[in-house]
């Protein structure tokens, strides 16, 4: 008996479009290995065991009578997702940072399993990066966000896993997944209405969704005063990408925390605010006292210094980028996540399930699709910020320095940030639509900017 795609994998494969693949992409830097990115690519290999779906893809039932169907892939070949490149020696993180955008760019091969993973040497001082690309329906666990995860050990000389020899098993024909889907029918009749209910609200059908099970982010919206702010983050979006990235050490963000109040997300946001406004300033837009842009933060329900856990809450939260100074700023921020968490005014994890197709296991993934026909009324842009381990990993023996989360872009929004902690560093990764948001390069400069602004207020 095949494995179907539940409700919610299957609604990240119905939501995507073209001009808006959903993957959720990484780049880790990493330490010179021993042995050459080929000990990377070896480790990749031997560790596809661990992770089955990784080998296979998903098979559409004929006449969507049910949802899809995880099925082995016989042709699986390990060079076509884990593929070898080079930058010019030595390579400079702008070299890099281009190649990250092309591949951010195209979308996963669905008649293959999704994930891509690239092995890209060249880097100066003999670093390496993998850059991955794992498709939000194929993942399970916030802690195994891609490819990437598999990867990583807490010990430099963690052994690797025995070879396992692999051998498909048969992919169903059409007829047999007919079957299949008759059958579970007959045993489960409620799947029929499930169902008819994915297909009403499939690919381009959301107002049932909008009216229905979308009823806590209208809600939320309109304690928001419905329409966000204009703002030049929201913008038809094309085929093309530009990926960013930016620093900042979490000590630094704690002081300023301690000093002025407030949680870690809520300095984050600060920071991000601080830069969007000099960015908006930047670009001769108009900015007064009153300008603001809307932001849909996922948040984590834990305490920061616990790891990663599956609590999640989404706010939409107005970013108060008309304000000069830096501490109103971080005071304003801290006041509203308060007064938003007290009152209720979250999207419910439920709702984002049902509407868009978010979890907890893909937390950087809820900006992909988060009220994908409504997201210019809504929010202007997305922004993520993932807790991780605050100790060194390695892979092949080689220490991971740095990790940056790239954000999928959903329809008409330009621009979404994703914030990853890990090992006393926050990393910060920019993705933006190539046209609208081009200066993406600027406003990562800012957000470092507007962390040492904050630093230096802390005293």
């Amino acid at each position: 008996m095949v494995e179907r795609l539940n409700r919610l994998d299957a609604s990240f494969l119905y939501l995507e479009e073209a001009d808006t693949p959903m993957h959720v992409g990484g780049v880790l830097i990493l330490e010179a290995p021993a042995g050459g990115i080929e000990a990377l690519a070896d480790l990749v290999e031997a560790r596809l065991a661990l992770v089955p779906r990784y080998r296979q893809r998903v098979a559409e039932v004929p006449g969507h009578l049910a949802n899809p169907v995880w099925v082995d892939d016989p042709d699986f070949d390990i060079a076509y997702h884990l593929r070898r490149s080079g930058l010019p020696r030595p390579g400079n993180e702008g070299q890099l940072l281009d190649l990250v955008s092309r591949l951010t760019s195209r979308p996963l091969d669905r008649t293959r399993p999704l994930w891509e993973a690239y092995l890209v040497d060249g880097l100066a001082d003999g670093r390496v990066a993998v850059i991955t690309k794992t498709h939000p329906a194929l993942v399970d666990g916030l802690s195994a966000i891609d490819i990437g995860q598999v990867l990583l050990d807490v010990e430099p000389d963690a052994p690797a896993p025995e070879p396992v020899e692999w051998r498909p098993r048969r992919p169903p024909t059409g007829a047999e997944l007919v079957w299949q889907a008759l059958d579970e029918y007959v045993r489960r009749p409620s799947a029929v209405v499930d169902t008819a209910r994915d297909v009403v609200t499939d690919v381009r059908s959301t107002a049932a969704r909008v009216s229905g099970v979308a009823g806590g982010l209208l809600r939320t919206a309109r304690k928001t005063l419905l329409a966000a702010p204009h703002s030049p983050l929201n913008a038809p979006v094309g085929r093309q990408r530009r990926v960013s990235v930016a620093r900042a050490d979490l000590d630094d963000v704690k002081e300023v925390r301690k000093a002025h109040g407030g949680t870690v997300n809520d300095v984050l946001l600060t920071v991000v605010t601080g830069a969007l406004r000099e960015w908006l300033l930047s670009r001769g837009e108009p900015v007064v006292g009153g300008t603001a842009i809307r932001a849909l933060v996922p948040v984590s329900m834990q305490d920061e210094e616990a790891v990663a856990g599956n609590r999640v809450s989404s706010y939409l939260v107005d970013l108060p980028v008309g304000e000069p100074n830096p501490r109103v700023r971080l005071t304003r921020l801290s006041y509203a996540m308060r007064g938003i968490a007290q009152h209720g005014q979250s999207v419910g994890a439920d709702s984002l399930i049902a509407l868009t197709g978010f979890a907890p296991p893909t937390l950087h993934a809820l900006g992909a699709r988060a009220a994908r026909g409504l997201s210019r009324r809504l929010f202007n842009l997305v922004v993520t910020n993932v807790p991780g381990p605050q100790l060194p990993l390695y892979a092949a023996g080689s220490r991971m320095l740095e990790v940056f989360p790239v954000v999928p872009l959903a329809r008409g929004q330009g621009l979404s940030i994703g914030m990853t902690s890990y090992d006393g560093r926050v990393f910060f990764g920019l993705n933006a639509e190539r046209d609208s948001v081009g200066d993406v390069d600027v406003l990562a400069d800012l957000i470092e900017q507007e962390v040492a602004e904050l630093v230096e207020s802390a005293g």
